[in-house]
């Protein structure tokens, strides 16, 4: 058995690794949840802001604080022109998967193209800062971005149910035609919430280029375990993400310590397994 320290920071780099897990589900979530469009380009928008950051930040030298002001509002508008094509075409639940796996493909080949398939790795100051706890170390960098993943969720989650917009998203989403006999515009206010979702994976696009080394293929590394995220804690459930993201991180990480690392997808897809057999209308 490791120590109960090794445990320890097992358990805060878990709760670290699943606030990154919940801030690129919390975008998916919505879309699946509420637009019933299961949106798979979602990791790809989400490293191609990691992509744009590094490049900002490496190439004409811009702050992150910066570059974020100028990423998040250009994929909000370009989650607001995948809607325009969405509903144009008519996607369905089904195609959608389909379509934004296709998508996907081709934003990682441009990816590719323009950085190549090196690796790239953003270094900043804060790149190796961490604070001390008792005897227990935490990067300062993952805590901001476990810490703005709390933020987003909780504020998303009070969005969707004290507001008019986040009422009537729900209310669409469980009958459209009901909630269109309301007065509910339900067409426009699903842009809104295209643009947030695609906004959302350019923050968490911010703190991936900030945290971890860069590469094309890392779109494929986060579709298993986010999946596990947004079905655990819900379709369109903000809050239930983020708990999702801290039970899958804290699992994984802390099979890490005490068996292998080959076991972490092991016990975080048990899980999946567990909860859906438990509970099977999450599927």
């Amino acid at each position: 058995m490791p120590s109960a320290t090794l445990l320890g920071q097992s358990v805060v780099g878990g709760l670290l690794a699943g606030g990154l897990y919940a801030l690129l589900a919390l975008g998916l979530s919505l879309s699946w949840g509420l637009l019933r469009l299961v949106n798979l380009a979602h990791f790809a928008l989400a490293l191609l802001g990691a992509y744009l950051t590094y490049q900002l930040g490496h190439v004409f030298h811009v702050p992150p604080w910066i570059s974020i002001i100028v990423v998040v509002p250009a994929f909000f508008v370009l989650g607001v022109a995948l809607h325009v094509v969405f509903t144009y075409f008519e996607v369905t639940e089904f195609t959608s998967l389909l379509v934004t796996f296709g998508l996907a493909v081709i934003i990682e080949s441009l990816i590719q193209w323009f950085w190549t398939a090196d690796y790239r790795r953003y270094e900043t100051p804060y790149t190796s800062l961490s604070t001390r706890v008792g005897p227990l170390y935490i990067p300062v960098l993952e805590l901001l971005a476990c810490v703005t993943a709390a933020l987003l969720a909780l504020a998303t989650w009070a969005w969707l149910r004290f507001t008019y917009v986040g009422k009537a998203l729900r209310a669409a989403a469980e009958d459209p035609a009901i909630a269109g006999a309301f007065g509910v515009n339900h067409r426009r206010q699903a842009f809104v919430l295209s643009g947030v979702a695609a906004a959302y994976a350019g923050v968490a696009g911010t703190f991936i280029a900030l945290i971890s080394t860069l590469a094309p293929t890392q779109i494929w590394t986060w579709l298993g375990v986010v999946f596990a995220v947004v079905i655990i804690g819900g379709l369109g459930n903000p809050a239930g993400a983020l708990l999702a993201g801290f039970l899958i991180g804290v699992s994984e990480s802390v099979t890490m310590a005490i068996a292998a690392p080959a076991w972490a997808p092991l016990v975080s897809f048990s899980i999946l397994i567990l909860v859906l057999i438990l509970r099977p209308e999450r599927a």
